[in-house]
């Protein structure tokens, strides 16, 4: 499939050998805008102030002489010299014509451009622990990562997808623990249920599917539960690990039983929830290979040998402080049990070992200062850490009749994807929770994420997709024969306007790629289809001037193709009918 070249970057190709010729020792930045008035030209272009600047000139006098130095091109009508310095082109109306009959040979793949040039790059997002349902802010990092991953391989990047499975460590012993003794009161055995433990009905449903396949099997009487525990109100942990403790005992080998039960329970929801949202995974990284691996030895064997490491108080310490953290941190403590920064350290140090180029982490920004711990520890192990790039995915907060929402639903129990998503929708849930950028806090109006009207982007992008169905559909659907059409006919300032957004899809792909922010193609779409509404109410389709006609539906027919390639790309539907 041939890539399109979009206009922007061939007058930028031009900017850049006009500036190699008048400064060949300098290598500013090429940036176009778009002008907000049309009579300032197609694209306006400042690197001559800067450059004025570098050389010690009058960036008018350097602008002329680059407007001078511009190699020959069919694509620029004229170019004029404006203000301080601002240098307008603007282009010959064909090089729009020509992107309808470029969108649909590019047949859904005229986004598509090389900037990763086939970079192998790994996002991973969500993972969260599989110890209950995932929630609404779960869901916003879902509804990112799966759209970054998407923008990204359109953009020339080899992407693989991850989830990392917190299967191993103390949240999932106490979601055994939790589960255990919900099971145990189902045999009349009552042991006072921990505040801190985890509260949710869903633990009841796996105590119940656990004496449904088993009886009693696994009933032990409640003062051997409850034997040596310290009282909770003393020391609520303490009193946690005690009956962890006890059930392992216990129980013995069938503790490993129902620690697996609770774990592939809470995982297989996991992986429906999130399949049933539009977002897949190519692996499942378990966190328990890397203890049963040995990885997490060798791993910190690596930092010791490099002098990272240090023991104090029987405990083994990293050095972070070394490459920016606030203090050390401990690897492994005198109990000889590893930390999950120790875990985490050998993690990302396989992501490296299996070969990506860079690898892109989606945290909660709660995270933020758990970076510089793990760049540290990369660097300490010889990798660049800026291979090492962090998101953080600020919390979505529910917004119903203009107040906030109530984000419980039960004791212990924040509102859950899956209800949300049946309240929404997937297209609304997946199109809103990336309308900000990934950073900036998110309000979720639930009220407009149902409605069906223009305030809603959703609807309103799905609308222009639908109404261009419907034009082709009576028309009697499309044809090859379209490719054919005359785009000179194309001569109202609104097809123009459509076609020059048309020309932009490629260059905000490559933008939201280099920022990492599929928002960037949710606002994209909004101004295509506000540009398609516009044109719709401004010409007839369907007209008896046969060359004129197939013009149109030739570029309405590229406007939806661009609108469904741009949905996909956020896991959103392009509904042929509304």
């Amino acid at each position: 499939m041939t890539v399109y070249s979009p206009p922007k970057a061939r007058v930028a190709a031009l900017f850049a050998a006009a500036v190699r010729h008048v400064a060949p020792d300098q290598a500013p930045a090429i940036e176009l805008e778009r002008p907000k008035q049309e009579s300032h030209g197609d694209f306006a272009c400042n690197v001559a102030m800067p450059l004025g600047k570098q050389l010690r000139r009058n960036p008018r006098e350097v602008a002329a002489e680059i407007v001078a130095a511009m190699p020959a091109s069919d694509l620029v009508d004229r170019v004029e010299i404006a203000g301080p310095g601002f240098i307008n082109v603007f282009l010959r109306a064909q090089v729009w014509r020509e992107v309808p009959a470029a969108v649909l040979r590019a047949g859904g793949g005229f986004g598509r451009v090389d900037l990763g040039r086939g970079e192998k790059l790994q996002i991973e997002f969500v993972s969260a622990n599989p110890t209950g349902p995932l929630h609404v802010g779960h869901g916003r990092g879902a509804a990112y990562g799966a759209s970054l991953a998407n923008v990204l391989a359109h953009a020339g990047y080899d992407v693989k997808r991850e989830f990392y499975v917190n299967d191993a460590g103390r949240q999932m012993d106490i979601l055994a623990l939790s589960t255990w003794l919900r099971y145990l009161a189902l045999c009349g055995e009552i042991v006072p249920f921990p505040a801190n433990a985890y509260q949710g009905g869903y633990v009841g449903t796996m105590a119940d599917g656990i004496y449904a396949l088993h009886g009693e099997r696994y009933r032990r009487t409640a003062a051997d539960v409850q034997a040596g525990v310290p009282p909770a109100d003393e020391d609520a942990e303490a009193h946690l690990d005690a009956l962890i403790a006890n059930a392992k005992r216990l129980l013995g080998a069938d503790y490993a039983y129902l620690h697996g039960y609770a774990l592939e329970e809470q995982l297989g929801d996991c992986r429906n929830d999130l399949t049933e949202f539009g977002v897949c995974f190519d692996t499942w990284f378990s966190e328990r290979t890397l203890h049963e691996s040995g990885m997490i030895e060798r791993a910190l064997e690596q930092l010791r040998k490099h002098g990272h490491l240090y023991t104090q108080d029987g405990a083994h310490w990293f050095r972070s402080t070394a490459f920016g953290d606030e203090k050390d941190r401990v690897v492994q403590r005198e109990n000889g049990l590893y930390t999950y920064f120790a875990a985490d350290i050998a993690y990302h140090l396989n992501k490296f070992e299996r070969g990506f180029d860079r690898v892109i982490d989606v945290w909660g920004a709660d995270h933020h200062g758990y970076i510089p711990r793990v760049k540290g520890a990369l660097a300490a192990a010889g990798i660049d850490a800026e291979r090492l790039v962090v998101a953080l995915v600020q919390f979505a907060v529910l917004y119903r009749n203009g107040q906030k929402a109530s984000m419980s639903t039960r004791a212990g129990e924040y509102v859950t994807l899956r209800d949300l998503r049946a309240e929404v929708g997937n297209d609304a849930a997946r199109f809103f929770y990336v309308l900000r950028k990934s950073d900036q806090h998110l309000d979720f109006d639930l009220d407009l994420a149902k409605s069906q009207s223009n305030d809603n982007p959703v609807y309103y992008i799905q609308y222009a997709h639908a109404r261009i169905c419907s034009v082709l559909a009576a028309w009697g659907g499309v044809s090859a024969d379209l490719l054919d059409a005359d785009p000179a006919r194309l001569e109202h300032p609104q097809e123009l306007a459509l076609m020059r957004r048309l020309a932009e899809f490629p260059d905000s792909v490559a933008a939201a790629a280099r920022d990492l922010a599929p928002h960037i193609i949710a606002y994209y779409l909004r101004d295509l289809a506000a540009d398609l509404h516009a044109l719709y109410n401004a010409c007839p389709f369907l007209v008896d001037d046969a060359p004129l006609r197939d013009a149109r539906l030739c570029l309405i027919d590229a406007t939806r193709a661009v609108l469904s390639e741009g949905l996909a790309l956020l896991g959103v539907s392009a509904p042929d009918k509304m």
